[in-house]
């Protein structure tokens, strides 16, 4: 059940982020300002949703909504920075992105990065905020597919079913095959391996 926000008029951007988690893969940042007059059904945080009505939602955030943007944060910038770093990074990058601008943005989760409107950290934002729920999905589906780019890439490390998280077949290709540049060597489960292979 969406809530509306109790704010001026204005554009609102809902912000959220997919691949906190991971061991491999950069993290990206969704932002998107609804059009009240071109509703989309079925809004809802990204996790609870199959990959196919991701990809249908996507088509139609990208079609109805009055502007939508995606920022990402490398890996190298995740090893340099720290995750919480990187992501406020994507989320900066993604708003930035938007045109027409945001004029309020409400990000899921508990902090906010700085940006150049005003912001709310709105806990469970995702299932909570219609315009959260759009950005969670065109973060996750932005990640998913660039994760099954690398799958094609660096075949053999399954990225295309884990999307690097840290799953057992995950971690036993990293001690079978190795580490890639892909890897965060900032996560201890990589940085445990990085070591046992020095």
């Amino acid at each position: 059940m969406h809530i509306e926000p109790d704010l001026p008029p204005g554009r609102l951007a809902g912000v959220d982020e997919a691949g906190r988690g991971p061991l491999a893969g950069p993290v990206i940042a969704g932002a998107v300002i609804l059009d009240p007059a071109r509703p989309i059904a079925g809004l809802q945080d990204s996790k609870r949703l199959s990959a196919t009505r991701r990809e249908t939602l996507y088509d139609q955030i990208c079609d109805r909504a009055l502007a939508w943007a995606t920022g990402s944060a490398s890996v190298a910038e995740i090893d340099s920075l720290n995750i919480l770093q990187a992501t406020m990074l994507a989320m900066q990058r993604a708003v930035a992105g938007l045109e027409p601008a945001a004029e309020h943005a409400l990000v899921d989760g508990n902090r906010c990065p700085e940006l150049a409107c005003p912001a709310q950290a709105i806990v469970r934002g995702d299932s909570l905020v219609a315009a959260i729920s759009a950005a969670s999905i065109l973060a996750k589906v932005t990640r998913d597919r660039e994760m099954l780019s690398l799958d094609e890439t660096y075949p053999g490390y399954g990225f295309a079913s884990h999307k690097g998280y840290p799953s057992k077949a995950h971690l036993d290709s990293l001690e079978r095959l190795g580490i890639l540049p892909v890897h965060r060597l900032s996560f201890a489960p990589v940085r445990r391996i990085a070591q046992r292979r020095a």
